[in-house]
This record gives C-alpha cells, structure tokens and sequence, in this order.
C-alpha cells in the first residue's frame, strides 16, 4: 500500500491524496482545485502528478470547491470510476461544480475577446457544465455511520466531521495479503462549538491518518461572539459611517452561519434596521439545500427550530438574483450589508462590490474566514495602501476588518479533541495536509508530544509506503 499527496501539501488548497492497493488499485481522496495561489494556480490545476484514467474510485470528503473543484476536469481527462460522497455533498457538489464551470467559461470567454482582437489562439475552460454534468453521473451516495464495500478488499466508512452539511471523515478499511488496516483522511474538520452544526464524531483506530491542519497553531477567539463582533461591524460601518459593508463569504457554510448569527441578533431585538443583501445565487440555492438536512444541526439549532421555522431568515434580509439588481447596489447610497461570495474575494460578485466600495472611507470590508497568502481577500488584510482589482489599482480607504471566531475549521484544541478517540501508540504514521507549512511545522511539533511517534509534513507529489 502506497500514499502520494498531489494537493494540499504545504497549502491550503487542492486537497487531493492517491492511495495504491494491492493489485494497483488506485483510491483518490478529494479531488480539490488549488486557490488563490496567484501566478502559479493555473499550473497547479494543469499538472495532476497521476494519469486521471488509471483511478479506480474517488472518495469525496466534503463539497468546498478546494477538495471537490477538479472532478469535472478529472472526468474529462479520463477518469470513469465512481465517486463516493454522503447525500448532502452529493447534492451540494453538484450546483458548486456548475457553477465553477459557469466560471470556467465565462472566464476564457472574456480573455479570448482581448486575445482574438490581438490574433492570438483563443483558449479553452479547464472544463464546461457539460463535464459537470457527466462527472455527476458517477457518484454513488453512502450515508454516515456504516460500512460499505467499494470493492473486495476495500471498505468504506464516513463520519460527521462537522465542517460543512454532508462533510465528512473518510475512513478506508484495507486487506492486503490476510492483513487488515485503517487509513483515515479527516478532510476538514469543524469545531466543537460550532453554531450551526453537530460536533465531530469519534472514529475507529486508524493505522494511518492523514489530518487537515489549517489552525493547528492557533486558537480561535471564543471570548468575544461572533454574535456581537458582526454586530459591532455593522454598528460602525453602517450607523455611525452611514457606509456600506461588504462581507465576503463562502457559499457554504459561512453565508449560512452569517445569516443564523443575523438572525439570532433579530430574535434578541439588537439588529440594526437596514437591508441586508445576499448577493449570490449560488449562496441562494446552497442555503436551500441546507435547511433540507436539519439533522446535521445541533442541539441548540434544533431547539430554535421548534420556535423559528426558519433561523436564516429576518427582517430586511433581501436576495439579489441577477446581474442586473447587482449593479444597481453600486448606485446606492443608503447604508446596508451585502454579503457575497466567494470568502477569499478571489472571484464572483463580491469582486465587483470590493473594486466599487474600496476607496471610500465610510465603507467597510470584513473577511469571515481564511484566505490564502496571494488571495485579494488576504492583501486587502496586509495593511496594503493600495491592491489592484480585475488589473485596475484601488487605494484603500475602506476599513478592512476580519472575524476570526467565525472559521469552520477547527482550531488547535479541537484538533486535538479530534485525535483524542485514537491511541497515539498505535498510529503508525500521521501526515500533516490542507495547511501553511509552518503551521505545520508548529503543529508536527506538538502532536509529537502527546505521543504521535512519526509524524510527516509531505511536499507536493511526495509518495510513500505504507506497509
């Protein structure tokens, strides 16, 4: 059994994991798209590092463009296997992935009117809707909690990992040669007091994990609520600046907990009176998947629920559909919240509302989550006097701000709380994926102390045996 990493090694994004088996069986673990990397990220989407055709399966953790993005192009490329994935990734990957495709092509369209107008050859998407559409075809769903055979020889088990609706750990029981072992890949991993979703679930003991480490140095501030931070920005931006505030935010996951901590602030009588834009029909029509799974939901969601049939609804909040009522928020001069994807503000609509709002004083702009080192959303928070949108250079008089309570990713600690169902002695090996490399480095350190005896930080396409 072998293990190479050909995404989300040293980074954050492009989660993908190859494992060999007995008779060259190939399991890919995700199949992410790498973001907000600046020059390098076409390339890195280009080169896979395997043959796409010679993969056997695909087992899908969760639906975030950086773990599902590269289906589509691995299907076009050659890959016809199945694709594995809980009912609610399914469903969720499936208006993601067009939507990326929509992105693809509207992207080249764009560049190939400037290169045809130079005589250059014209470009092509890295895939279309219609290699969406046939990568949907080949997913199978498997629900949480059971074992379910891909193969002999192969067994497959999710568990709620808590990060997003429908994502999971993915555990793969192996048999080579009468012997039997656990590779678990914990894809992200949410927190232990999320406000919207049930915790983790604990796991069998694995032989092999390999483990997102995204916060595996930091801890995320519980003492000041998301609640009151959010309520803090608008207070200031949008009260006292009469400005507008745009909050870039994942379609899912992020866009759904800003609109419950919206609505918990209205069932307290502390929300501001001001409309509240949700400007992204992917944020739309993913929040409506959302609330189909409510079983994912906590405790204290679950008890709202017998209350407030709806806890991502309140007063003033307003969906914006099309391009056109989109640009009309530029003309605004009223005060409002618009709350946009994508989180990174590396592409969609929330560009568009950065580039128009950025230069103005009164205004603000406030990250929700993390954003890769070369993103906008990550030079906005630099403290740069100056970034440059679409190749145009805006001077920023906006305040930038971020909430860093609000991350779905687990933190340090609940890392650690991850691992803690698992005997360190019996962990053969731990790789270290989805992080910065010096988060990583930190991190190696510290697992090493409570008694995880070898623990790896791979490189992009480093390969290793596994028995």
């Amino acid at each position: 059994m072998k293990i190479s990493f050909h995404g989300a090694a040293r980074c954050v994004t492009g989660s993908k994991h190859l494992l060999t088996v007995k008779g060259n069986r190939k399991i890919l673990l995700d199949c992410g798209m790498f973001q907000g990397m600046g020059n390098q990220t076409v390339a890195l989407n280009n080169n896979w590092g395997f043959d796409p055709a010679i993969v056997n399966f695909l087992v899908l953790s969760h639906a975030h463009i950086d773990h599902s993005g590269l289906i589509p192009k691995l299907v076009k490329d050659g890959f016809n296997g199945k694709i594995f994935a809980t009912p609610a990734t399914k469903e969720l990957t499936g208006v993601l992935l067009e939507d990326s495709a929509k992105i693809q092509e509207d992207d080249v369209k764009y560049v190939n009117k400037r290169r045809a107008a130079q005589g250059q050859p014209l470009l092509q998407p890295m895939y279309t809707k219609a290699d969406a559409e046939r990568a949907m075809d080949l997913f199978e769903t498997v629900e949480y909690d059971n074992w379910f055979k891909i193969e002999d020889g192969v067994e497959l088990l999710y568990t709620d990992a808590g990060h997003i609706i429908g994502s999971a750990a993915v555990h793969l029981r192996i048999t080579e040669n009468g012997k039997t072992e656990q590779v678990t890949f914990s894809g992200d991993v949410g927190r232990y007091r999320d406000m919207i979703l049930r915790s983790p679930k604990e796991f069998p003991q694995a032989d092999y994990i390999l483990l997102e480490s995204t916060y595996g140095n930091s801890l995320h501030d519980l003492h000041k609520p998301a609640f009151n931070e959010l309520l803090d920005w608008i207070t200031k931006i949008c009260i006292q600046n009469r400005g507008k505030l745009i909050i870039p935010a994942f379609s899912v996951g992020r866009t759904q907990e800003i609109l419950f901590a919206l609505n918990q602030l209205e069932l307290e009588r502390r929300l501001p009176d001001l409309d509240y834009f949700v400007d992204s029909p992917l944020s739309i029509e993913t929040t409506e998947i959302v609330k189909k799974y409510p079983g994912s939901f906590n405790k204290t969601i679950q008890k709202i629920l017998q209350t407030d049939n709806d806890p991502f609804a309140f007063r003033g909040l307003k969906y914006i559909k099309n391009v056109e009522e989109s640009k009309m928020l530029n003309f605004r001069n009223e005060p409002c919240v618009i709350i946009s994807a994508s989180g990174m503000a590396e592409a969609g609509r929330v560009k568009h509302h950065i580039s128009n709002n950025v230069e103005n004083s009164r205004n603000g702009i406030l990250m929700t989550g993390y954003c890769e080192p070369n993103s906008l959303g990550a030079r906005l928070q630099q403290g740069r006097k100056e970034v440059s949108i679409f190749g145009v250079n805006h001077e920023i008089h906006a305040q930038i701000g971020a909430i860093r309570s609000m991350s779905a990713h687990g933190d340090y600690e609940d890392l650690s709380q991850f691992l803690a169902c698992q005997d360190a002695s019996k962990v053969k090996m731990l790789f270290l994926v989805h992080g910065e490399y010096e988060v990583q480095e930190d991190f190696k350190e510290r697992l090493l102390r409570k008694g995880f005896k070898d623990v790896t930080v791979p490189e992009l396409h480093f390969e290793t045996g596994l028995s």
